[in-house]
């Protein structure tokens, strides 16, 4: 039996309810064993926690690993959405397996220096041969909790849709892949480290019929459903011009609302949309900093938190963010969101809520998002001995005054991080090979 004993933490944050100063947490093979104080465990492995805070894994909800590559593009990096994504294409088309597997150990690694154990990607092309195996095999490396989509585009230029004909598929084929890496990898049960789900890239890429085609995949095999929806203004008119009404009409009208399916973006959901949402379970990935750095607005948060609609946080694509830093976006949609609705409108904990239990519900885990007995030990420790929180009156607050990178992430009670280092990449050589990759992807 593998046990560690977390002693004498600053505070532990459960996320179910207070704090716990000087508390501890003990896990025993990869689970939640006993969260409280002054926990007695023999023959455990124990680590001192003073100065230090204890937070549940940060769960992503949305993310395109394969972009890790293609970061601070010129020609992209002042563009809207649409002009954004004509500007990419070319360059992604250029993409092979080793590219894509590269790309996703280096996003993971980022993700997990900001304290995220589980993450969401959204993989859509898949040029020269490249897989979903790609990333699913850098996940593993790197030691994260993985949720990736197969995603897809078959709606190119010459019949009207946004990508270049060179990056879409045949519709037929993308179903068939799909029912692969579901067989292949997917993992229904409680701590599962891979669960595949079924992800057209948006309304403006793929059919109307592969967009019911998939719902109806997905939940005869029991996966999650991801897409697009509603992310700016462009989006919303293509949707009105194509199909006569506004996005979540038309993901109601495909089958794509209910528990089991997760919207990124939704910035532009009137509040009719909202109580759809509301109403069917539906969740949103919520990606303040992406939605900012491509101008496309602030999404409604606090108000569909107020109607019930479940809310994650994903860093989106590294080309539309430019970096992937979960713990940077909590404190971004705590900030945008006061922008907007005044100093009141989110607080730090409820942001962090967002970051943890939002994001786990998103993705339908109920094994993960909180410390507490029971739930898997996926554990990340934040050192509030240093300069970012000097002088708090608050060390638990981190969104207000607290660290960026993580001091140690656990995973499944496995360790990821060491003193703010990545334990299970070789991160310099990853580093050396992104800048070779960028070298021959810009030539």
């Amino acid at each position: 039996m593998t046990r560690r004993l977390f002693r004498k933490a600053d505070a532990v944050v459960t996320m179910d309810g207070d704090d716990i100063p000087g508390g501890d947490v003990l896990i025993e093979n990869g689970v939640i064993a006993a969260v409280g104080v002054d926990l007695a465990a023999d023959g455990a492995e124990v680590h001192e926690m003073r100065g230090r805070v204890m937070t549940p894994g940060l769960v992503n909800t949305h993310h395109h690993l394969f972009q890790t590559l293609t970061r601070a593009v010129p020609g992209g990096q002042d563009a809207v959405l649409f002009g954004w994504l004509k500007t990419l294409y070319p360059i992604w088309s250029r993409f092979g397996p080793d590219d894509m597997r590269l790309s996703a150990e280096l996003g993971l690694a980022e993700l997990a220096l900001s304290g995220c154990t589980t993450s969401s990607d959204h993989l859509y092309l898949f040029p020269n041969g490249s897989r979903l195996d790609d990333t699913i095999e850098a996940a593993t490396t790197v030691g994260l909790r993985f949720h990736p989509t197969r995603g897809a585009m078959s709606i190119g230029t010459s019949k009207g849709g946004l990508p270049p004909d060179a990056l879409v598929e045949d519709e037929a084929a993308i179903l068939d892949d799909c029912l692969r890496v579901i067989d292949a990898f997917h993992d229904p049960h409680p701590g599962a480290m891979v669960r595949v789900g079924v992800a057209p890239c948006s309304p403006f890429s793929v059919s109307r019929e592969l967009m019911r085609d998939a719902a109806v995949l997905a939940r005869d095999k029991g996966v999650g459903l991801h897409t697009h929806l509603a992310e700016n203004d462009e989006d919303v008119a293509y949707s009105l011009a194509t199909f006569g009404c506004l996005p979540g009409t038309y993901a109601e009208e495909l089958g794509w609302t209910g528990a089991d399916v997760w919207h990124a973006h939704c910035v532009k959901l009137n509040p009719d949309e909202i109580a759809l949402f509301a109403r069917t379970g539906t969740a949103v990935a919520h990606c303040p900093c992406s939605n900012c750095r491509l101008g496309s607005g602030i999404a409604p948060v606090r108000d569909m938190r107020a109607a019930g609609v479940t809310v994650g946080l994903g860093v989106d694509g590294s080309a539309s963010n430019d970096r992937a830093n979960l713990i940077d976006e909590a404190r971004q949609v705590m900030l945008v969101q006061r922008v907007a609705g005044g100093a009141d409108a989110m607080g730090a904990r409820a942001a962090l809520e967002l970051a943890t239990l939002g994001g786990a519900k998103a993705l339908n885990r109920s094994d993960i998002g909180r410390l507490a007995r029971g739930m898997r030990a996926d554990i990340a420790v934040w050192d509030v001995s240093g300069l970012d929180s000097a002088g708090s009156w608050d060390r638990a607050a981190l969104l207000l005054a607290g660290p960026s990178r993580v001091d140690a992430l656990f995973v499944e009670g496995r360790q990821i991080v060491a003193d703010g280092q990545v334990v299970t990449l070789d991160l310099p050589r990853a580093v050396a090979a992104a800048a070779q990759a960028v070298a021959r992807l810009s030539g």
